[in-house]
């Protein structure tokens, strides 16, 4: 079945969860949670996006963003993949962490900017981890509260969409009498707002979809997780996918042409694959390089290349 389609556009605003495969636990001390945040603040400065909230649980979290690009999927193939490989090298795993795709709500600030917000900072008192939103750590609640931003959420931001004082803002978050849940009020699964806000979205996830130029549809195409791609490499090659990453001894072009996709259809760093290989961040370019140049000059391995390719977009 295809995946559902996504809006991704500029100026938009998302409620984003993910969750652990088979809701497992995916921070296992607060040096996870610190190296994730740690992922969240690259991706900010990578893909230009400001984070208005934010909640780590302990099987999934919880991001309010806004993108300035349509780049919401980069955003989160990112931050998902490169969690995973922290967190699989530091557990000596493989496979995936996270449950399927990410899953993500378009919000209409003007009307729930206040409401989704409280609902995110509420998440642990609901879960009765804490009994005060103030005393959970992991949250952006603490610097709504300080009124100063904790280097992750970008609260000048903040200021300019809620529709309070954030000396207020305690009491509307702690009030015992009105916390009502905002995401019951989501249309058709995706969509947070006002009957003009969905009609609106509605008809511009229409036009975005019908247009047969619309370029964000061949950048999400590309995007693909890297043990995807490892897997579609070694299925051609016949080997497994540990031989493909560690045995040097294995012919060396399923490794670069492994290495040549992941740098094309990932946002992962060369010092990212690097992990994935076990090769340094120098040496990840150059098995990339070395073959787009072979590539070019010879029809076999641009004949694989291609035939590859084609797996992905199946």
């Amino acid at each position: 079945m295809a995946r559902p389609y996504r809006l991704q556009a500029e100026g938009c605003f998302y409620h984003v969860t993910s969750r652990g495969n088979g809701r497992q636990t995916i921070y296992l001390s607060d040096k996870d949670r610190s190296k994730f945040l740690a992922y969240l603040l690259t991706a900010k400065e990578r893909f230009k996006f400001y984070l208005h909230a934010y909640c780590l649980m302990n099987n999934h979290y919880h991001l309010f963003l806004e993108t300035t690009q349509p780049n919401l999927s980069r955003i989160m193939q990112y931050i998902n993949t490169a969690y995973t490989i922290y967190s699989n090298v530091k557990r000596n795993k493989s496979g995936h962490l996270f449950q399927g795709r990410f899953k993500s709500i378009l919000v209409e600030a003007d009307s729930y900017f206040a409401e989704l917000t409280r609902y995110i900072h509420l998440n642990p008192v609901r879960a009765k981890i804490v009994d005060s939103p103030q005393k959970y750590r992991w949250s952006s609640y603490p610097a709504y509260l300080q009124g100063r931003g904790d280097g992750v959420v970008d609260l000048h931001r903040v200021k300019q969409f809620l529709d309070m004082d954030l000396k207020y803002y305690r009491q509307f978050v702690q009030d015992p009498k009105v916390c009502p849940n905002p995401l019951k009020n989501v249309y058709a699964g995706f969509i947070l707002g006002g009957v003009k806000f969905i009609k609106d979205k509605l008809s511009q996830l229409q036009a975005e979809v019908e247009s047969r130029d619309f370029a964000h549809k061949r950048a999400i195409k590309n995007i693909i997780e890297p043990q995807a791609i490892i897997k579609v490499v070694s299925d051609y090659f016949k080997i497994s996918p540990d031989n493909l990453r560690y045995l040097k001894k294995r012919p060396l072009v399923a490794r670069q042409i492994a290495i040549y996709f992941i740098r094309r259809k990932t946002g992962l760093t060369n010092a990212q694959i690097g992990i994935l290989f076990r090769m340094k961040p120098s040496a990840v370019s150059m098995a990339a390089l070395g073959f787009e140049k072979k590539a070019e000059k010879d029809y076999k391995l641009k004949s694989i290349r291609d035939e590859i390719s084609c797996r992905f977009e199946v």
